[in-house]
């Protein structure tokens, strides 16, 4: 284990966790940077909001064939090398923005932003916990979220702002995160690995989708609070900006970048919260929070208000945030050791499902009942599910056990 920040043997710096989380952070604000800007490529490419929704939603794809295929490589690999590459990857992505000339290179831009994620999920998460000196591995873990979340939500709050009162909203954006991935790269060039080599070194195989029958009477339950919570995400990201316009007449895409963000950041503070109760309280209690955000969401679509979606945006995200962090918890406390790797990635892959899925289905729902009647339709089908799932989990899981 690293100190925080260390010198090698040759007399060079080495940078500790924190430098850490700020890779891991810069990596994932590319996930989200096109959010703010889907309106403008509709204007420019002239597509459907199914299109949008289907664009946004080919992401998530990338994320999980990266989970089932690479979910376990750097343990072999090393951290930095699974680092860079993910960085790499989310380079390519931007380079496919920079060089838009049509959907095509929009959907290869957001797959292999999907592959970047999918790599920096496991691996930026260990390197950070990996870095921290033994009696800082809470606040490292607390870093880990941060970056996860405050990545993904820093990005389409710089996208809107740059692209509102920037010039080339469409390419400046990437051209920053380009700039940012270059300074992580440098970065992850000086951090320690953390990582031991092994001689022989051992194959590397695609790590699949395994759910243990041990884990599966929790995994169910706990996997549909993430599935209906990463739905909200999915949603909130894909169509937010295009209902502010359309419904709400607010033009503003740094106003759209800035509901986003607000969306992430309350789901790190969901997450947090989640440390302070733990997690099996948390998990209930996540999900009627959820289902409150829900409703304040289904009521600035009927009342067409920006304070209630505002609001519906912060609540939503801390349920989301407090039901997906105990969910974890609980599948990977559950999970025999043999297995933990293949079960968490099998969590994510049902999370980053809920991220997709309905997204379409609320694109292509808006087809025939407009975007506002879609919204509608997938906030109460939200609401029942996550309802359903609060009340499973309230009565069935075992109290906490008390700490001796």
């Amino acid at each position: 284990m690293t100190s925080e920040t260390e010198t090698d043997r040759r007399g060079r710096f080495r940078p500790g966790y924190k430098a850490a989380a700020g890779v891991f952070a810069v990596g994932m604000m590319g996930t989200t940077l096109p959010t703010p800007l889907y309106g403008l490529y509709r204007e420019e490419i002239g597509f459907s909001e199914l299109v949008v929704t289907v664009v946004f939603a080919v992401y998530a794809l990338g994320v999980i064939a990266a989970l089932l295929v690479a979910g376990g490589f750097s343990d072999v690999l090393g951290r930095r090398p699974m680092l860079l590459a993910a960085l790499g990857l989310a380079a390519l992505s931007a380079v496919c923005f920079l060089a838009e000339g049509g959907l095509p290179l929009l959907f290869a831009g957001r797959v292999l932003s999907g592959f970047s994620a999918g790599l920096l999920s496991g691996t930026g998460t260990a390197a950070v916990l990996e870095l921290a000196p033994p009696g800082r591995r809470g606040r490292a873990g607390l870093a880990a979220t941060a970056a996860n979340m405050g990545g993904l939500g820093l990005g389409p709050l710089l996208s809107g702002i740059l692209a509102e009162y920037a010039p080339a909203p469409l390419k400046l954006p990437f051209a920053v995160h380009l700039g940012l991935l270059a300074v992580a790269t440098l970065i992850v060039r000086l951090l320690p690995e953390t990582v031991r080599r092994r001689d022989p070194r051992p194959s590397l195989r695609p790590q699949g989708m395994t759910v243990p029958p041990e884990v599966r009477g929790v995994f169910g339950p706990c996997a549909l609070a993430a599935f209906a919570g990463f739905s909200v995400l999915g949603l909130f990201t894909a169509v937010t900006p295009a209902f502010l316009n359309q419904t709400l007449g607010e033009h503003n895409l740094a106003v759209a970048g800035a509901v986003v963000f607000c969306l992430f950041c309350a789901s790190t503070c969901g997450q947090l919260l989640m440390g302070r109760i733990g997690a099996r309280r948390a998990l209930p209690w996540g999900c009627g929070v959820l289902v409150a955000g829900l409703l304040l969401i289904g009521a600035s679509l009927l009342l067409k208000s920006f304070p209630f979606l505002l609001v519906g945006a912060a609540t939503g995200g801390v349920g989301q945030g407090m039901a997906f962090r105990a969910g974890l918890t609980e599948v990977s406390s559950a999970a025999p050791e043999t297995h933990q790797g293949a079960t968490i990635s099998a969590f994510f892959v049902v999370a980053y499902i809920g991220i997709s899925l309905p997204v379409v289905g609320v694109g292509a729902m808006s087809l025939a009942l407009g975007l506002r009647g879609a919204g509608l339709v997938f906030t109460g089908c939200a609401v029942v599910l996550v309802a359903a799932v609060g009340v499973w989990l309230r009565r069935n899981l075992p109290a906490e056990p008390e700490e001796a």
